[in-house]
């Protein structure tokens, strides 16, 4: 194992759940020891995401105690001995599977996105292996993706899921430049990053939300048609239909939860529904299926080659990440409270080196 130092210490710190429904504690544990295919990557910022509060309860069994966060960005400061793609002092944005198996169907599948679905790794960081709400963390060189100059690690931390879920949800819509996407739920974490996405693809964009955080925050992101969903799923089609001329949207990516016959309702016939939201069951009319021939996918997150995609995007488009920092592991309530209260406008990161933070300046970073 190469390191950029000397030495490394051998305790951190590390905010974990002890106990499901409960809250975190600020713990000191050992500093973790990379394998031959890991990345030891010292944490700039950490990203809360919904699946935290699923983690917290208990929904994927994970192994207490657990490390909050599966969204990451920092340094490389140490690597496998079987890591040739990375070096000590590169910036990342953290893998969330660790160790795919290489062997089985999805890892040997046609495409590099097939080895997502790989049903035999040793787990996912922050949800059943230890993540990346702590000073260090352990990331698989295989799953973890360099940032260019320009992108932080403010932002990086988001994209690790939820840049990476919707940049392969607009790339799942197969869609060409001048066509319709609409998003539904497009005012959050994900909806904002879907609509800089779409639009550096050359999509015209219906941005449908229920909020009134969410409709600004379409409209700040630059959605050609922004509809308030809280008009009833009528009047939404009516809209949607007004200026497609009266087809639909050619694919709609939905992204909040409960809106699978709506999502259905709004994409023209022969179009493409993507589901991204997890509700705990689907409801689709049959006949929107069978009359509408409406196709529904299912995604995951971008492989390694489409998030390196992902991140060219960033930096040739200038897409942002709305953030919204806590600065210390011991803010982890204060941002919790923010994100119960629903007024949270785009992403809560808590940044954890803020030396990290400051220094990436020099490079030019700045998306």
């Amino acid at each position: 194992m190469a390191t950029s130092m000397g030495f490394l210490p051998s305790e951190m710190r590390a905010l974990q759940l002890t106990k499901f429904n409960a809250p975190y504690k600020l713990r000191t544990i050992p500093v973790p020891k990379p394998g031959p295919h890991d990345l030891l990557v010292k944490v700039a910022v950490a990203s809360y995401c919904h699946t935290d509060s699923m983690v917290m309860a208990g929904i994927f069994k994970s192994t207490l105690p657990q490390t909050f966060s599966h969204e990451g960005s920092g340094t490389v400061i140490a690597v496998g001995d079987s890591v040739s793609s990375f070096k000590i002092g590169d910036r990342v944005m953290c893998g969330v599977p660790l160790h795919p198996c290489g062997e089985c169907e999805n890892c040997t599948g046609p495409t590099e996105a097939h080895r997502q679905y790989c049903a035999h790794t040793s787990g996912h960081i922050g949800v059943t292996a230890q993540g990346c709400a702590a000073d260090y963390a352990i990331a698989d060189a295989r799953t973890t993706t360099k940032l260019p100059d320009t992108v932080t690690f403010l932002s990086a931390a988001p994209l690790a899921c939820a840049g990476r879920t919707v940049y392969r949800a607009a790339l799942q819509t197969e869609l060409k430049p001048g066509q319709w996407v609409a998003i539904v739920g497009s005012g959050g974490g994900l909806g904002h990053l879907g609509i800089q996405f779409t639009r550096a693809m050359g999509l015209k964009i219906i941005a449908i939300d229920a909020r009134d955080e969410g409709l600004a925050l379409s409209k700040d992101y630059g959605a050609d048609v922004v509809v308030d969903g809280r008009r009833g799923k009528a009047e939404v089609v009516k809209e949607v239909q007004s200026v497609t001329g009266g087809k639909g949207a050619d694919s709609a990516i939905v992204l909040a939860d409960h809106t699978e016959a709506l999502a259905a309702a709004i994409t023209r016939m022969h179009g493409t529904v993507v589901q991204v939201a997890q509700p705990d069951n689907l409801s689709i009319p049959f006949a929107e299926l069978i009359f509408r021939d409406i196709r529904f996918k299912g995604t995951l997150v971008a492989s390694p080659g489409e998030s390196e995609a992902m991140m060219q995007c960033i930096a040739q488009h200038g897409v942002r990440v709305r953030t919204n920092p806590f600065h210390g592991l011991d803010k982890i309530e204060e941002l919790l409270s923010t994100v119960k209260s629903g007024k949270l406008s785009g992403k809560a990161v808590i940044i954890v080196d803020p030396e990290q933070v400051k220094t990436e300046k020099a490079i030019g970073a700045k998306f």
